[in-house]
């Protein structure tokens, strides 16, 4: 008989994959990226657990778009006040906050629940180069 074996808190090996951004598509990086925290790319992947890794991501004032997305992609937030939408074209809103675009893109990829929200807990992004996780030595992730 065959068994499916669900893999229990203790056996999740969790591993820290580092990401260099720079001149990466937005859209194909961010589903490299999504794959791995959801732990897709392990034989253990599970849908109703997390047993992805971490990933850190750098360079990310450096990432590009295709097209005319970069003078016409809209990034809307509200503040939950009456016409307290703002909205910010692609542009601006990488000089200003570029972990941003990155982050949004990602989060869009991961399911949209508890289990998601977990998932993104383990994404982290950085403008420059320099990251704080050289403790964990993070693997360069092929992309």
């Amino acid at each position: 008989m065959n068994k499916t074996i669900t893999p229990s808190l203790e056996t999740i090996e969790r591993n820290w994959f580092l990401v260099d951004a720079k001149d990466k598509t937005l859209g194909r990086l961010a589903t490299e990226i999504a794959t791995v925290l959801r732990g897709k790319n392990k034989p253990t992947f599970t849908p109703h657990l997390d047993t992805g890794d971490f990933v850190i991501v750098v360079n990310a004032e450096k990432v590009e778009v295709t097209g005319k997305k970069a003078s016409q992609k809209l990034y809307r937030r509200h503040s939950g006040r009456p016409g307290g939408m703002k909205i910010e074209k692609f542009g601006s809103l990488q000089e200003r906050i570029p972990e941003r675009i990155i982050e949004q893109a990602v989060k869009g990829m991961l399911p949209h629940n508890s289990l998601g929200r977990q998932q993104f807990k383990k994404l982290k992004v950085y403008k420059g180069a320099d990251h704080p996780h050289a403790a964990q030595n993070p693997v360069l992730l092929n992309s």
